[in-house]
């Protein structure tokens, strides 16, 4: 039996293994840690599909089990970082709301239309035979990596500016709306480039590589406060790869 079919099942459980150990430290409040997992178990989301691409090695089994590890990594494990984020104790504003009236503390429990809505992206993305080489709507793993952003963000701002980031990331508002915009930009019919590279060669390849090289340039200069901005530039960059003409 060859072991090389097995790689990337391999990569997949360390992925699914990331988000078990993200939640966990996500009910102890310690998001940062969370947030780390949800990049490491990106990582190892990246390398199921390329060691899989690369060895040939594709199957129903790791199909279905990389659907199951992104939606604990990717769904689960950023909704509990909103939700931790939306408590009142963190957030001054939902505070506020909830002196005004407790009832609206149970805005909190619309951080888990993440997982929700990643799931239906995941379920979508698996029968929708247009995704081969594209994405039609946000991918789980940068929607993930967009909200554990937030947590590095805060523990780093110190040394990346002289900004206080804090009242707003932790703004209810603007968590609440941010929430609901991605649950829809990620079941939307919004077409996207993905990394898939069939070939490393430049031509063919312009967008992934610009978008890589700006990325490389942000965190450099800008850290975790790049995440936001990379995300951002991902949807522009995609947008104008599909409906401006190519010459």
């Amino acid at each position: 039996m060859s072991i090389k079919k097995h790689i990337p099942n391999a990569f997949t459980c360390a992925n699914l293994l990331c988000g078990c150990f993200g939640i966990t430290f996500a009910f102890g409040g310690q998001l940062e840690f969370t947030a780390l997992l949800v990049l490491l178990a990106a990582v190892f989301d990246f390398f199921d599909g390329f060691t899989a691409r690369m060895l040939k090695a594709y199957s129903e089994i790791g199909k279905q089990l990389d659907s199951l590890a992104d939606l604990v990594s990717f769904g689960m494990a950023p909704g509990f970082i909103v939700y931790h984020l939306l408590d009142p104790e963190v957030s001054q504003s939902m505070n506020e709301l909830a002196a005004g009236n407790p009832a609206l503390l149970n805005l909190r429990y619309l951080a888990f239309l993440i997982p929700v809505f990643s799931a239906l992206r995941l379920a979508k993305f698996n029968v929708d035979t247009r995704q081969t080489d594209s994405f039609i709507g946000v991918p789980t793993p940068a929607n993930a990596i967009l909200f554990a952003s937030f947590p590095l963000i805060l523990i780093a701002q110190p040394f990346i500016s002289n900004v206080n980031f804090y009242a707003e990331i932790t703004n209810a508002y603007f968590l609440l709306g941010l929430t609901l915009a991605m649950c829809f930009l990620m079941v939307s019919e919004l077409p996207l480039i993905s990394f898939k590279f069939r070939s490393f060669q430049w031509k063919g390849n312009e967008p992934r590589y610009v978008l890589l090289i700006i990325s490389a340039a942000s965190i450099v200069f800008l850290q975790f406060m790049a995440i936001p901005i990379i995300i951002l530039l991902y949807i522009l960059i995609s947008i104008v790869n599909t409906y401006i003409p190519k010459r």
